[in-house]
């Protein structure tokens, strides 16, 4: 467990300048995200995003006095929201509102728990029933757009990949739904076979095996591109059907998604960016507004992705 924590307070009147209109809210946010998570750009996107608007919020709305926002990060599976709460050194605690951001998937029951106590918003991540804000991308309408990409390309026999989280998320299925709908909107179906990973009832697979899987279909079944819910599962594959001979794309085209930067050494891949500051900085404006007006409906902002090329697209080669 681990803790950072910034401090966002107005600015005292000048002597001209007016009184602000009840400068009184004290608002504590804690953003809580999965323990390995906190290095990956996605985040730290995110993060800036929630820091930016935060310091924009207190600014600009004169019944905020002070906002903190805690970065806070434990296994999603063992999250308690008790105690996770710590001042930095010569500050008082908040005495106001109190909130929870979500960043990926926790177990729904840590999600619940916290609810019950707190105002709480989900990124990148839906919990049905629970009442909660969300935050997240249109990812389902990008991949079936990078499907039609392949398609445009000459391809038709397309697998779907995914790694195995200890706490899934519906992400991956909202991507395998966008897979399904972006290959029957061009007449062709899904080959369970070629889904791993995904789907109803799927063995779990290890990322060396989904690997192997993939090489295998390659080898015996004609596959010849590969759909992966995210730019890290697809640059490790990339990586791996290297090492195993086959070259990417002349051999197998690989899309993901995310639009991370690529690893030294690999090509940029097809991938759909999402602009993770505006997530960020819709999380923290959509918690400010739940808090002020707590009766009104749950909602589920979803912020479009934009095509970002890449290099691993080509021609399915001849056999």
């Amino acid at each position: 467990m681990s803790s950072q924590t910034k401090i966002y307070e107005r600015a005292p009147k000048t002597p001209s300048g007016p009184e602000a209109p009840g400068a009184h809210l004290s608002i504590d946010i804690l953003v809580g995200i999965p323990a390995g998570e906190v290095a990956s750009a996605t985040f730290l996107r995110i993060l800036e995003g929630v820091h930016e608007r935060a310091q924009v919020e207190v600014r600009e709305r004169p019944e905020i006095g002070s906002l903190r926002v805690s970065v806070h990060r434990e296994a999603p599976e063992n999250f308690h929201p008790e105690g996770r709460r710590q001042d930095p050194p010569g500050t008082l605690p908040p005495q106001g509102e109190h909130g929870t951001i979500f960043v990926y998937p926790f177990a729904a029951s840590a999600v619940e728990r916290v609810s019950r106590k707190d105002f709480t918003v989900s990124v990148l991540e839906c919990y049905s029933g629970l009442g909660v804000d969300t935050i997240d991308t249109d990812d389902d309408e990008a991949i079936a757009l990078l499907v039609g990409r392949l398609t445009a390309a000459g391809h038709s026999r397309i697998g779907f990949l995914s790694w195995d989280y200890p706490v899934g998320g519906h992400w991956v299925e909202r991507r395998y739904s966008g897979f399904a709908r972006g290959l029957r909107a061009r007449g062709l179906s899904v080959n369970r076979d070629w889904v791993l990973n995904a789907g109803e009832g799927f063995t779990r697979l290890d990322p060396a095996q989904v690997s192997s899987a993939v090489a295998l279909r390659i080898r015996e079944s004609g596959v010849t591109a590969w759909v992966c819910a995210a730019d890290h599962q697809a640059y490790s594959l990339i990586q791996s059907l290297q090492a195993l001979g086959f070259r990417v794309p002349r051999d197998c085209s690989v899309t993901g998604f995310d639009g991370l930067e690529p690893p030294p050494g690999l090509p940029r891949v097809a991938s759909a960016s999402v602009a993770h500051e505006h997530i960020g900085s819709s999380a923290i404006t959509r918690m400010i507004n739940r808090i002020m007006y707590p009766s009104s409906p749950p909602r589920k902002i979803l912020v479009g992705a934009q095509a970002v090329p890449g290099e691993t697209i080509a021609a399915p080669s001849q056999p």
